[in-house]
């Protein structure tokens, strides 16, 4: 293989990684953030090397600021969505036809 072929296969591989990641984050969130977390956890063991533990740490996902007024209306509590929107009816109007 000629260095070229290496270099547009290693190209291809990080853009098709790069990719899948980005999907799963867009596509599944939540399913996503546990496997960052685990992540996280693995390397953020004690009987890992300092730089490892630093990496897992960086890892480590952003925690959820949930409760009354946070907009997620998944609980029932009553809270409900922090935006309101107002509903309009749809108005049909004919085509002219000239």
């Amino acid at each position: 293989m000629t260095p070229f072929l290496v270099i547009q296969a290693i190209v291809i591989g990080v853009a098709v990684i790069t990719s899948l990641l980005y999907a799963c984050r867009r596509l599944m969130p939540a399913t996503s953030q546990r496997w960052q977390a685990a992540l996280a956890n693995a390397l953020s063991a004690a009987s890992r090397p300092t730089a490892l533990r630093a990496i897992g740490k960086r890892l480590q996902p952003a925690a959820s600021a949930g409760g009354c007024g946070s907009g997620c209306g998944s609980c029932s509590t009553g809270c409900g969505s922090a935006s309101t929107a107002t509903q309009q009816p749809l108005q049909f109007r004919e085509r002219s036809r000239e």
